[in-house]
């Protein structure tokens, strides 16, 4: 029993012997790699490749065109600018001018909004028609329209329609008034009335305050006195003044 006994520890005492040794040698085996493996050299590995990006390219507007011409949800940015012109307003045709007449104070004209129209007197700072009498000067005159000065001379703006093709006066039922005859020295026109004869004339239209004009060719004297008027010749700065007075 006690041979046995000995006999189990010994093979127990020699199995634990190579399980130890067994153990140690593996122990020394994994330093022994790992000191290898630390040992050994690392290859270089070759330097990273580094990509440079182009630059970025201008900034333009017309990149953006096709954006702007495609935006369907505002109307500020469509290309196509429609700019409306406004058409400026045409000047009317400038009144005929039939005489003029200064009585010492301040000039008149007589003047007609359309050719063998009414006829009427002006002084400056009145209106005619469409246009204002600024300025009445020996050479023409001066008008105001839309804020524009107009300057036009007497000679175009005497009424050179032919008589026949003239509209008749209703207001006035007078026949039209012809231009002066050259040289005749008179700045004041009126409707060309004959008396029974044919050797004098009678005073043309009423330009107010007592007042009538001489017409184109009256070779009446001064002094005369036809239906109630007195014809008076004056010389003006703007030269000779015929016009009939009422006689008091």
């Amino acid at each position: 029993m006690t041979r046995n006994l000995v006999l189990l520890n010994l093979l127990l005492m020699a199995l634990i012997g190579l399980v130890s040794w067994r153990l140690w040698a593996s122990y020394e085996e994994s330093i022994r790699r790992q000191k290898a493996f630390l040992s050994a050299p690392s290859p270089a590995s070759p330097p990273p490749m580094v990509v440079i990006p182009s630059p970025p390219g201008q900034v333009s507007a017309a990149n953006y065109y096709d954006i702007a011409a495609k935006l369907p949800f505002s109307k500020d940015r469509n290309p196509v600018v429609v700019v409306e012109v406004v058409a400026p307003k045409p000047m009317p045709a400038l009144p005929k001018y039939y005489g003029m007449m200064n009585f010492g104070g301040a000039p008149k004209v007589i003047m007609a909004l359309t050719p063998g129209g009414p006829q009427k007197s002006y002084v400056a700072g009145e209106k005619v028609g469409d246009f204002k009498l600024v300025t009445i000067a020996s050479a023409g005159l001066i008008f105001d329209w839309e804020g524009k000065q107009v300057a036009a001379r007497f000679e175009e703006m005497r009424d050179t329609t032919p008589p026949e093709q003239r509209p008749q006066a209703a207001q006035s039922g007078a026949p039209p008034v012809p231009p002066p005859a050259a040289g005749s020295g008179v700045t004041s026109v009126a409707p060309v009335t004959s008396v029974a004869g044919g050797s004098a004339q009678k005073p043309g239209v009423d330009v107010g305050e007592g007042l009538k004009g001489c017409v184109a060719g009256d070779s009446s004297p001064a002094g005369a006195v036809v239906d109630g008027y007195r014809k008076v010749i004056a010389q003006t700065p703007f030269g000779g003044s015929c016009r009939w007075e009422k006689v008091k």
